[in-house]
């Protein structure tokens, strides 16, 4: 890996993916065939990009029990261990609705309503992500939301992986729809004859799923649109450059755009963690991938204090930030934007994966400077409860009508007058 001298004039940002103008005009040409020929639409697209014609687009039980007969059970009892403590850390997040009066009767609150109904996108294709539907579905359910419906592109043989299926139905999932890419999103979205519309989409996908839920983002709300994944790890002397280099390759394999970097106070765990970084490539199953990672977008920054490397962190604003420092709680105070933040050596990323309880849903491109990983609230709407009494009235008609006059709209202010006439 490269090593930059934090005090030259470099750029700790890179460009936030966009799609190119085709990829866009593809994405826009999907989602109009699925919003106007519905089903039709999305069997033909299935078809065209997954290489499978559906005659049912939704999971069988039959389906259900076959993939239920192809797990191990110690790898299922490993999934129900993580989505026990996936829901216990969100059922902390729930809120509560509020309502306070005043002496004179008035009443002002706030009502906490779950969304109607969420689809959540699971990628597909060889791999399968278990992980990726514990995160997204069990907060949705904490929330109180009812209706939920989970897509994934299916194999050539019109299949899901085991996996997805098993892991969908522990969680009660029934609604599991065989579809994936921006087709998909375009069917949650608005809806088809088989699919039913829903009021927001989650998960990850590829560059034409981000893109899909960029354009009905109005129509529904979304997640958020995820970029590469990203992880960077904040270190001292105290670090063992072992560690720091499996971590980053831990981000680094997930596809060539991921972002591995390491910010270090200290030359010669820099130059040790280069070292180990080629030395644990040579034997990696996906070497190729990993290495065009940390080739295009890994990097060793070398900071000349430990104030000046957090920083720098603060700056990339990153998805995963591992805090590898002799005393990581006295960093933790002044890190102000991270996704989420791993504290000590025996905290690596992976253990926030799949098992902690936080979500792996997390900001990326340094969009952690404004918003939060994905969580109860973001399955939740607020309704303002405002109700006033005649004293309350009386004590603030006349500043809200000189205030709705002061904006020019007669209207508002006669809507308050008529009322003072009626109640005198």
């Amino acid at each position: 890996m490269k090593i930059i001298d934090l005090t030259d004039d470099v750029s700790l940002k890179r460009d936030i993916e966009a799609g190119t103008e085709k990829q866009r005009e593809s994405v826009d040409a999907i989602i109009h065939q699925v919003r106007d020929k519905g089903d039709e639409a999305l069997r033909d697209l299935t078809e065209m990009f997954d290489g499978v014609r559906l005659d049912h687009f939704f999971v069988t039980q039959e389906e259900i029990e076959e993939a239920y007969q192809n797990i191990d059970d110690t790898v299922l009892e490993s999934l129900r261990r993580a989505a026990g403590n996936i829901r216990s850390f969100h059922e902390k997040q729930t809120r509560q609705s509020w309502f306070t009066t005043s002496e004179d009767g008035t009443l002002l609150g706030q009502k906490i309503t779950p969304l109607d109904s969420a689809g959540v996108y699971v990628p597909g294709g060889k791999a399968a992500y278990p992980s990726t539907i514990m995160m997204n579905v069990i907060p949705a359910q904490v929330a109180g939301v009812k209706d939920i419906v989970m897509t994934s592109p299916p194999n050539k043989e019109g299949k899901l992986a085991p996996a997805v299926l098993a892991t969908a139905a522990e969680l009660g999932i029934t609604h599991i729809l065989k579809a994936g890419g921006a087709q998909a999103v375009a069917a949650l979205a608005y809806g088809t004859e088989s699919v039913p519309a829903v009021d927001k989409i989650t998960g990850p996908g590829n560059i034409f799923v981000a893109l899909a839920k960029r354009e009905v983002f109005g129509q529904v709300d979304i997640d958020m649109i995820a970029g590469p994944s990203e992880v960077v790890v904040l270190a001292d002397d105290y670090a063992r450059p072992d560690y720091i280099a499996a971590d980053l390759l831990s981000q680094a394999e997930h596809d060539e755009m991921a972002s591995a970097i390491l910010v270090t106070t200290s030359q010669e765990v820099a130059k040790k963690t280069s070292i180990e970084v080629e030395k644990q490539l040579a034997d990696l199953p996906r070497k190729e991938i990993a290495q065009a990672s940390v080739n295009t977008h890994g990097a060793i920054y070398v900071a000349r204090s430990l104030h000046e490397a957090i920083e720098a962190v603060n700056k990339l604003a990153p998805e995963h930030l591992e805090v590898l420092t002799e005393r990581p709680y006295d960093v933790l105070g002044m890190i102000r934007h991270a996704g989420a933040v791993f504290l000590g050596p025996l905290s690596p990323e992976p253990i926030g994966d799949y098992f902690a309880g936080p979500n792996h849903v997390l900001p990326t491109n340094g969009t952690a400077r404004f918003s939060s990983p994905l969580n109860v609230d973001d399955f939740t709407k607020k309704s303002s409860i405002i109700s006033y009494s005649k004293a309350a009235f009386s004590r603030d008609a006349d500043d809200v009508a000189a205030i709705a006059r002061l904006e020019g709209l007669e209207a508002h202010a006669r809507s308050i007058d008529i009322r003072k006439k009626g109640e005198s």
